[in-house]
């Protein structure tokens, strides 16, 4: 998630509350910045800020949509900003919130529209003998349940989405870590290295190393 927002104390309330829900957030200040963001990496959902530095919200959003990227936008605004909020939705808003607005009713917004487009996902995803329950967060090998880490866990729903496909560092990081993540520290080879102490203890392997390449869930190398 990319949320584009001057006001360092909304943001800050944001990150930290999309954090606890479970949400991987990148962030901008300014427009231009917001703008580029947006544009060259893939986000499930944009919370982006009306008025703002360099470029205002209806210009970031142009841009996006202008480039073909159909990721959801939620815009924020004060009441009083937007005459016409039809406009709005027609220039490729999906949603706008007044300012002051409370966390629940964002929370409650994003969920809405992040369901619009498929059924809500009821059905754990499953890999061999291996459950991972995305409602209830909870994960199986067999009968028996393995805790994991809100990365950890992320991290193993990433693989299950994606199930033999090759996945290197760049993808896992734009996905399961945010942008400010140092692409050169050792953070993902741990995450990978600790989950695959829990899933794979005494059963066979499901994620593999491809030399240079990355990582993949599968039966084979």
């Amino acid at each position: 998630m990319l949320i584009i927002e001057d006001d360092v104390e909304i943001a800050d309330f944001l990150e930290e509350s999309l954090s606890a829900e479970g949400f991987v957030v990148d962030r901008a200040a300014d427009g231009e910045r917001g703008s580029y963001m947006a544009r060259t990496n893939e986000y499930d959902f944009i919370i982006l800020d009306y008025i703002m530095p360099k470029k205002d919200g209806l210009a970031v959003c142009r841009e996006i949509r202008e480039v073909g990227k159909k990721t959801p936008i939620m815009m924020l605004s004060v009441r009083s900003e937007i005459p016409d909020r039809v406009n709005l939705l027609n220039l490729g808003v999906d949603d706008y919130v007044c300012k002051p607005f409370s966390f629940a009713e964002v929370l409650a917004r994003i969920r809405a529209i992040t369901r619009r487009p498929n059924i809500l996902e009821t059905n754990p995803l499953t890999f061999e003998d291996l459950v991972v329950d995305i409602q209830k967060q909870k994960v199986f090998r067999g009968q028996k349940e393995i805790y994991l880490t809100r990365k950890e866990f992320l991290l193993l729903e990433y693989f299950m989405r994606n199930l033999g496909n090759v996945l290197s560092r760049g993808l896992i990081m734009e996905h399961v870590w945010n942008i400010d993540t140092d692409p050169f520290s050792n953070t993902i080879e741990a995450h990978v290295l600790n989950l695959r102490k829990k899933i794979d203890a005494g059963k066979k392997k499901l994620i593999h190393t491809v030399p240079g390449r990355g990582y993949k869930m599968d039966l084979t190398r």
